[in-house]
């Protein structure tokens, strides 16, 4: 049983970043799937890097640089795979008129105007709201850094259990999650993860940003669905983009507000 956890879990940090793993696992469509609970787990270790550069070059150079350089670290560590969905969402989304226009932009590895200005847009957000919350305290910016991934990716992989997945199955990011229905403990599991950082850290008034991240997964659903019948891999990814900028925005409303 935990062999097969193991496999799960490390399923999902090699699908979702670029950490080595120094032997081979199984691979197969169940594995892949098994790995969703995972998701916010691998959102942790993902935000704890993250803070850990943080925390180091905070000491070191002014506050901008070490923003600039931890998010540089989250884009290593990750291969920029959740940043290349929401470019390909921005690029379909913006340019094309009709599903099959949508879908087919989405799956052109060139990018365009409307996924370079969405993503610089995207990155500036994140960049400036970091930037305001390391001003505010220390230990608060570590909870963020950390609990923004971890946060961001259960609602990414929410996504599978709301919305139905669509195009072409054998050439999309996300083809192992859209073959089966998955077990909603599955997605209790990945909550739990999400949870974690706010017990340890104690910061239980936070908690009410979730409600926020929601709305944001709510409303990119209903666009999706909309727009295209369901969800991508590019669309997953944008999810977790936007729901990651929404949760900085969130803590900045508390400090400023409670």
């Amino acid at each position: 049983m935990l062999k097969k956890e193991i496999t799960y879990f490390l399923t999902a940090l090699m699908f979702f970043t670029r950490i080595p793993i120094p032997f081979k696992i199984s691979y197969s469509n169940e594995i892949m799937n098994q790995s969703q609970k995972y998701y916010a787990a691998i959102g942790l270790l993902v935000g704890a890097l993250n803070a850990f550069i943080y925390g180091i070059c905070q000491f070191i150079f002014p506050i901008d640089i070490a923003i600039i350089l931890t998010m540089i670290t989250s884009i290593l560590l990750t291969g920029a795979f959740h940043e290349d969905g929401f470019t390909d969402v921005c690029d379909s989304f913006g340019g094309g008129y009709g599903k099959e226009k949508i879908l087919t932009i989405m799956k052109d590895s060139r990018i365009g105007a409307y996924g370079v200005i969405g993503v610089v847009l995207l990155l500036l957000l994140k960049f400036t709201s970091l930037v305001h919350l390391a001003e505010n305290n220390f230990w608060l910016m570590i909870f963020t850094l950390i609990t923004a991934h971890s946060v961001s990716r259960f609602f990414s992989g929410m996504m599978i259990y709301t919305h139905e997945y669509v195009t072409d199955i054998d050439k999309s990011k996300s083809k192992p999650m859209a073959n089966k229905a998955l077990p909603i403990k599955n997605l209790i599991i990945s909550f739990i993860f999400c949870l974690t950082p706010f017990v340890i850290f104690g910061k239980w008034t936070f908690l009410l940003i979730l409600p926020f991240c929601y709305l944001g997964n709510v409303y990119l659903g209903w666009y999706f669905k909309k727009y295209i019948g369901g969800y991508t891999g590019d669309c997953l990814g944008t999810v977790q983009q936007v729901t990651e900028a929404l949760f900085y925005l969130g803590i900045l409303i508390l400090c400023r507000f409670l």
